[in-house]
């Protein structure tokens, strides 16, 4: 046999050992998906939007950081370097998940969380107005007095149009948290580094001061105050609803088909931050969602209108056992409920370090 044969006869091996630990990890993935519960299970439409606002959020930066390195190289004599740049190739993404970073809980949950929001918007129940002639909440709310209100409904109505307009085209921006979007550039630029270090020869410092330099405009130009969320929140307190008032703005939110703002009303209301608040408003049991209805004193009737709303929204919620629930809720007085909350208004990394405990405890 030739040196042509043996090399052919180690790469079959090499394979042939890859392809057995491939194999077994695909058993044990497919034992680990049999035994999961039903409910903590994604639906399709759910995983596939993940996986579609996942690939459109890293592609928008691998781009940015691609582009502006390649020019950097370009005006630093690696014209070369800077020609492979802009050929691209495989998109980052696939290497970032064999590499297991994009399973980072705080990445995934802030995805998931955005996903499900979004989903809402298109599932809620159409509802007849009381008043055909009555303006939308938010175009009454641009028309408001005071500016400060007016201000942030247009904010709001801008972040809306640029979320919709992420699933009809390439995001140019995440519209992440500030501390995500910049773990996600420097996974992209580090990435980036790998797939082009072996080619790059003695220009191998040249391109890691211009991922770097690109890696750091990419942060630098993130206004995390742009988000969606954010711009809610900012609505939510210039309105700083008291509790009499509550009540029809949330039930009015829902009808609109604006969760965001559904969302962040409640969230300045109990004092949580619009994260925390969308994981209890998403959560299909309800329970914590009642609970702070409950502490926020709104009303049976609204409390049975919002759930309505939610269930016909999320196949996940039944309707029969929140109907069985709701005079539970109702009879709960406020100050239980807040007493039963206290935990979950502690602050966010206090109680996030207890979780953590937790689930060492658990292991």
């Amino acid at each position: 046999m030739d040196d042509g044969t043996h090399r052919g006869v180690s790469q079959l091996l090499a394979r042939a050992a890859a392809a057995d630990l491939r194999a077994d990890h695909r058993l044990v993935v497919a034992i680990d998906d049999f035994f999961l519960a039903d409910e903590a299970r994604l639906d399709e439409r759910t995983r596939a939007a993940l996986g579609r606002t996942l690939a459109a959020l890293v592609g928008a930066v691998e781009t940015a950081v691609t582009r502006h390195a390649a020019r950097l190289l370009a005006t630093r004599d690696a014209r070369e370097l800077s020609a492979a740049l802009d050929a691209g190739g495989a998109p980052v993404l696939e290497r970032l998940v064999s590499a297991g970073l994009v399973r980072d809980a705080e990445l995934m949950r802030e995805l998931l969380g955005r996903v499900r929001q979004d989903i809402l918007v298109g599932a809620l129940p159409v509802e007849a107005p009381e008043d055909i002639d009555r303006a939308s909440m938010l175009a009454r709310l641009i028309q408001h007095p005071d500016t400060v209100v007016s201000a942030a409904a247009m904010a709001l109505i801008a972040a809306e149009s640029r979320r919709r307009g992420e699933a009809d085209a390439p995001p140019s921006r995440t519209d992440l948290p500030a501390e995500l979007h910049h773990r996600l550039v420097w996974w992209v630029a580090a990435a980036l580094r790998e797939r082009f270090a072996a080619t790059a020869g003695a220009a191998l410092p040249a391109l890691d001061r211009a991922l770097v330099d690109a890696a750091l405009r990419s942060v630098a130009a993130h206004d995390e105050s742009d988000r969606l969320e954010a711009a809610a929140m900012r609505l939510a307190a210039a309105l700083d609803a008291h509790a009499d008032e509550l009540a029809p703005l949330l039930a009015e939110a829902l009808a609109d088909h604006r969760p965001a703002l559904f969302i962040a009303l409640i969230a300045h209301a109990i004092g949580l931050d619009h994260a925390d608040a969308r994981e209890i408003v998403l959560d299909p049991d309800g329970d914590r969602l009642w609970l702070v209805l409950r502490a926020l004193e709104i009303d049976r009737a609204s409390i049975a209108r919002i759930g309505l709303a939610l269930s016909e929204a999320d196949p996940r919620r039944n309707l029969d056992i929140f109907a069985e629930t709701l005079e539970d809720v109702a009879a709960t007085p406020p100050a239980e409920a807040r007493a039963a909350l206290a935990q979950l208004l502690l602050h966010p990394d206090y109680r996030a370090a207890m979780l953590a405990l937790g689930r060492g405890a658990n292991t």
